[in-house]
């Protein structure tokens, strides 16, 4: 009798974590896929609005939901959108690559109708050049862990030392007075792919859509690959979107992604909820408190 009991138990503690196991993941699915979604920023395209090492919440309800919203998206299994609202001009947006499963995040800045264009670097939208204004210095900085106890040093112009350590920039000792972001990679990486391990000096605007939206975009120069384009015509159900990082950014101005149907739309970025930097590996656990950007938990998205 006491086996049976023992059996009975046993099958009873099985079925009931099973149970909780199968309803936790239910509640998973409908939470990520009508309500908040987690991304993570993997590249610099969005830089200065987000850095690599980001981690986002999207708003799944803000656009409506299309098969892509779900985790079974891939199947084809129907078109169009239910519950559906439009984006607005300077959203920044996680959408689907047309023809692949690889998730974007950039800045809407042309609607169905709307014409686009990059000449000479400056943005122009249905002819207008968009504004843009107050230029200051930048730093993109991508560098070797090995670097990460002693810094990164160099002498800037008129003989200032910058040094880059941790999370911080110091000019003449004293904290740097632009905006910058930093990424500590590993150094096996920075042997195999040196010029993905550099220092950038770049430039800072606030640029400002014709309906007022107003943030900030960073560019190396006004003259590299996607300053001058052709003159895009964003088709009806379809929406154009650029990198605020310009000059490092893959979007719609390259032919591999193009403009992206309304149907891939998943969610407009709600707010940074944790950042950290890469400083050193996660099993290093007495580095966990400076790989942080605390600066950056929490941050809205605009």
């Amino acid at each position: 009798m006491r086996k049976r009991n023992m059996k009975k138990n046993s099958d009873n503690f099985v079925r009931e974590w099973v149970n909780t196991l199968l309803w936790a993941g239910l509640i998973a699915i409908i939470f990520r896929s009508f309500l908040l979604e987690p991304f993570n920023i993997p590249s610099g395209s969005m830089i200065p609005t987000l850095h690599v090492g980001d981690h986002l919440f999207v708003t799944k309800w803000s656009y409506g939901y299309s098969r892509n919203s779900f985790p079974f998206g891939s199947w084809d299994l129907w078109n169009g959108r239910f519950l559906a609202s439009d984006p607005s001009l300077g959203d920044v947006i996680v959408f689907r690559k047309p023809g692949g499963k690889i998730d974007y995040v950039k800045r809407l800045v042309g609607l169905p109708g709307d014409t686009v264009q990059m000449i000479a670097g400056r943005l122009h939208i249905n002819g207008a050049q968009v504004v843009r204004e107050n230029p200051r210095p930048y730093v993109i900085a991508t560098l070797s862990r090995s670097l990460r106890a002693t810094g990164f040093q160099r002498v800037n112009e008129g003989g200032k030392i910058m040094v880059i350590k941790g999370n911080r920039i110091f000019v003449d000792n004293e904290p740097a007075d632009f905006n910058y972001t930093i990424r500590w990679m590993p150094e096996s990486t920075c042997r195999r792919m040196p010029m993905e391990c550099m220092v950038i000096d770049a430039t800072e605007y606030d640029e400002i859509l014709p309906n007022g939206v107003r943030y900030s975009i960073v560019e190396i120069s006004d003259n590299e690959h996607f300053d001058n384009t052709m003159k895009f015509r964003v088709p009806e159900g379809h929406y154009f979107m650029i990198g605020d990082n310009r000059d490092m950014s893959l979007d719609s101005r390259a032919e591999s992604v193009g403009f992206i149907p309304r149907d891939n739309l998943l969610g407009r970025v709600w707010v940074v909820w944790y950042s950290h930097n890469y400083y050193a590996m996660r099993a290093f656990v007495w580095t966990w408190l400076d790989q942080k950007r605390w600066n950056r938990f929490f941050t809205g998205i605009r």
